[in-house]
């Protein structure tokens, strides 16, 4: 399989091995959600290197099973004396110890050990054997320690105060695909390819199965035609199997997976208690899958929205998961009109979040023509409790409550449509109730395709936000 994108991550991994091959041990706790392509991405960085290494996935069995399975991933490695583990050893404890000292002195290696909170679940004292060890020994060889896990919780945890392994490792958290990502894996041109990047969440295995030019239309035909087709079956999956029974995921998910939701307007959706909704949402947020914002100004604001942070699995709650029954009847033609008819109106918001961390990333000289680029590293949005204001684009010095701000902005993504004037009259005439903001604050224009500039002080198109992201 063609590997594609990640230099920026494989630049970062080559970098910490580097340091580790002038003397010195390092530890990388790399986190990210399931299906985002961390083992794939290490796999090829480890292809890449011309070092001895062990890469061991731990599974959910019992500590003995999974020690065996150790031992057997120890002994099919390159390590130059790897056949010394054909002894067996009896305990985790023995066999950390056991790998440490097999570690070469002379040369770098790497040591990955995959899906490490199956570990710490059921191997007892494992986060105390691996400080031990890594300390006494593992540390002062030229090794690239790499704990890897799905849990982004536990995996933040290793490294908190509270946990042997406090301070030892450096955290790396794997995003998804980038949208440039997906439009090199693609071939689409640049507003396709953030279609194609927000019906997949840039999920590796997702984008892996959109064949080379082809358009959403087609894509979504060809995927609602078998109910086993990969595109249906992981939403279903990550719905499913992905989050703690206690987080009342399928509910509390698909109550906000229309857009932006408030904690009332959601709670009247579902059939829990105030503290259930609250104490759900806290944990879903913690693993990354909820975003809880509020509105970028230089006051403090509690207008709490919830926004479902990956937008493969707003696509597939929202649009996909109502057609399934379609699908199971053999109906695909049916529910890919009904998902293409409501495909505008929910591309309309969910492109939003794409919009802003593309233009967090922008730096050019270009930008810096008409605004203080130290006033816009952080974009997010405003709106008020009536709703009677809602600005898409706040760009400031510091979020979430800014000092500056640097522009306000209106994103209006349509699919041929430019923007048009009455759309720049509408944000003036709102502008000056974001606290902050005065009469000489930028006003910029973002849409799909190629505007005109009028009297926007900068206009951004489908290709300008690609381009941010290369």
């Amino acid at each position: 399989m063609d590997f594609f994108g990640r230099q920026h991550e494989l630049a970062q991994l080559r970098r910490w091995y580097a340091a580790a091959a002038a003397g010195e041990g390092q530890c990388l706790i790399i986190r990210g959600r399931r299906r985002v392509g961390k083992s794939r991405l290490i796999e090829e960085f480890v292809r890449r290197l011309e070092a001895p290494s062990v890469f061991f996935t731990a599974s959910n069995l019992s500590a003995a099973q999974e020690l065996h399975n150790f031992t057997e991933a120890v002994l099919g490695s390159d390590l130059p004396e790897a056949e010394a583990f054909g002894d067996a050893p009896a305990s985790w404890d023995g066999a950390i110890r056991m790998l440490a000292q097999l570690l070469p002195s002379d040369r770098p290696s790497v040591v990955v050990l995959d899906e490490l909170p199956y570990l710490t679940r059921h191997v007892e004292g494992f986060e105390g054997t691996l400080q031990t060890v890594w300390d006494r020994i593992m540390s002062r060889k030229p090794v690239l320690l790499l704990l890897v896990g799905s849990d982004l919780s536990i995996m933040q945890a290793l490294n908190s105060y509270e946990h042997p392994f406090y301070q030892r490792g450096n955290p790396v958290l794997i995003e998804p695909l980038t949208v440039a990502d997906v439009q090199e894996m693609t071939g689409l041109s640049a507003a396709q390819a953030i279609d194609a990047r927000l019906v997949t969440g840039g999920m590796p295995r997702l984008c892996v199965q959109w064949p080379r030019g082809e358009g959403l239309e087609r894509f979504l035909e060809r995927s609602l035609a078998d109910p086993a087709d990969p595109f249906l079956t992981a939403g279903e999956l990550a719905v499913a199997g992905e989050f703690p029974a206690d987080t009342f995921a399928p509910q509390v998910l698909s109550a906000i997976a229309s857009g932006e939701r408030t904690f009332t307007s959601t709670l009247s959706d579902l059939d829990i208690s105030r503290m259930t909704l609250s104490r759900a949402l806290t944990k879903l947020a913690e693993k990354g899958v909820v975003a809880a914002e509020t509105p970028l100004s230089v006051k403090p604001s509690k207008e709490t929205r919830y926004r479902i942070t990956d937008s493969y699995l707003r696509f597939w709650l929202h649009l996909v998961q109502p057609v399934l029954g379609m699908v199971q009847r053999g109906r695909g033609d049916r529910a890919a009109r009904r998902v293409l008819a409501s495909w505008p109106a929910w591309r309309g918001r969910a492109v939003e979040p794409l919009v802003r961390e593309s233009l967090a990333r922008r730096v050019s000289d270009e930008d810096a023509q008409w605004t203080d680029p130290d006033a816009t590293v952080a974009v997010g949005g405003f709106w008020t409790r009536s709703n009677d204001v809602e600005i898409d684009l706040v760009g400031a010095d510091r979020a979430p409550i800014a000092k500056r701000i640097g522009y306000l902005g209106s994103v209006k993504w349509h699919e041929t449509a430019p923007l048009a004037r009455k759309d720049f009259t509408a944000l003036a005439a709102v502008a000056g109730r974001v606290p902050g903001v005065s009469e000489e604050t930028p006003l910029i224009g973002v849409s799909r395709a190629r505007s005109e500039l009028g009297p926007w002080s900068a206009v951004y198109s489908a290709e300008d936000l690609v381009d941010a992201w290369r």
